[in-house]
């Protein structure tokens, strides 16, 4: 059974809400899921996950927040499988500082796919964008499982 790690930040309860989500549909297709809600209490150490998730909301015109980048600081590594997501509002900044909290850490981590971007909340029709983005890191991940045992 493959393992994650779901860190994530979250202020106004939109990007836990996607984490929830992500970790909903991780454990229907049958993986082992730890929440971290960052900024509370020790890192968890990378090293016991298959694999790691990331969430971070973007803050101040497009800034990664302080919380997620000690995070980063304190995980002290780049582990090899790291997906990312993250939660924004178009009306602060439009689509170019848009998650970029995201798209800057899923290329600091050289992330394999896309980040998922969420504008505020996860519900109504981006719910079935975060269900389908959790089942293709779920796909992702079977598939470089079967190409390396």
């Amino acid at each position: 059974m493959v393992s994650f790690l779901i860190a994530y930040a979250s202020w106004s309860g939109n990007t836990a809400e996607t984490a929830e989500l992500i970790e909903q549909t991780l454990a229907a297709g049958g993986a082992s899921v730890k929440m971290h809600r960052i900024g509370t209490g020790p890192v968890p150490d990378y090293r016991e996950f298959d694999a790691m998730i990331v969430g971070s909301f973007t803050w101040d015109q497009g800034s990664t927040p302080d919380e997620v980048k000690d995070f980063v600081l304190d995980v002290g590594a780049k582990p090899d499988h790291v997906y990312v997501f993250g939660t924004g509002d178009t009306q602060f900044g439009g689509d170019e500082l848009f998650c970029s909290a995201a798209v800057k850490l899923a290329r600091f981590y050289n992330s394999a796919l896309e980040p998922l971007k969420i504008e505020q909340s996860p519900r109504g029709a981006q719910e079935i964008r975060v269900t389908a983005w959790a089942e293709g890191v779920l796909d992702h991940w079977r598939h470089l499982h079967e190409l390396t045992y």
